[in-house]
């Protein structure tokens, strides 16, 4: 297993403000209306449902059994609730909210170590642009791969994780070379960030092949990870070439 910590932000020379936002706002739905995950009403109302993407219509189930605990007590899964906007825009509503702590803490850590060096890289509005289209990519690749392996058509996908895995994206390509420290198993080192994001992708790509044999993934949404992560290099591309000329950044070594 390998978590990243820090990088290295000497060359950095903006204030990466909409990060933090995005930070804020995502703390601010996690505790304020979702009330720490216990508010199961509200994440099924705003979370992205890959048979409603399809559909384009809005759909309500009744709660289901899913079994029993060991004290004979039923496990009982939520029904889908109404949604009060067009079901299209729970791809944005859903990279606002998480399903537990450690969800959010997890994520919040990966935007807050990589987010602000796309966001000098980009600007602030090529930053808000990018992160918002990562994340609906992520939540595409989601549903198409839910659709093509016809699987949890009907479970809701939530969480910051795809739009972040297109951060990732643009970070390993904008900056390959930059030093990351890491944790590694019980170790503190330093990597150049293809290998630390590297690994992580790598990571993506097997647990994925857990959907290829049919089974759930554990609840990760694989599929969002990755095309989310494939997404933001060409987004970061298109938007980068949108703003001012700029110079290659020193930790970008041109390919021979």
């Amino acid at each position: 297993m390998i978590m990243p910590l820090y990088d290295d932000n000497n060359d950095r020379q903006t204030t990466p403000y909409i990060n933090y936002l995005f930070i804020a706002l995502n703390i601010l739905v996690f505790v304020l209306f979702q009330n720490f995950g216990e508010n199961e009403r509200f994440t099924y109302t705003f979370s992205t449902v890959p048979q409603e993407i399809i559909s384009g219509h809005d759909i309500q189930t009744e709660p289901s059994v899913l079994g029993r605990t060991r004290s004979g007590e039923q496990i009982v899964m939520p029904g889908l609730e109404k949604t009060p906007i067009p079901v299209y825009l729970t791809m944005i509503t859903s990279m606002f909210m998480h399903g537990s702590l450690g969800h959010i803490i997890g994520n919040m850590l990966f935007l807050w170590i990589f987010g602000d060096n796309i966001e000098d890289k980009l600007g602030h509005l090529g930053y808000l642009i990018f992160y918002l289209l990562s994340g609906i990519a992520a939540s595409l690749a989601h549903v198409g791969t839910c659709y093509f392996l016809n699987t949890s058509m009907l479970i809701p996908s939530l969480g910051a994780s795809g739009a972040i895995s297109g951060v990732m994206g643009a970070y390993v390509f904008f900056f390959p070379h930059r030093n990351v420290t890491v944790l590694i198993l019980r170790f503190i080192t330093t990597v150049p960030a293809f290998v630390a994001v590297g690994l992580w992708f790598l990571l993506q790509i097997v647990s994925s092949s857990q959907l290829l044999d049919g089974k759930e993934g554990g609840g990760v949404a694989y599929g969002a990870h990755i095309g989310g992560f494939l997404a933001g290099i060409p987004i970061g591309l298109i938007l980068d070439s949108w703003g001012k000329p700029k110079m290659p950044s020193r930790d970008w070594t041109p390919p021979v």
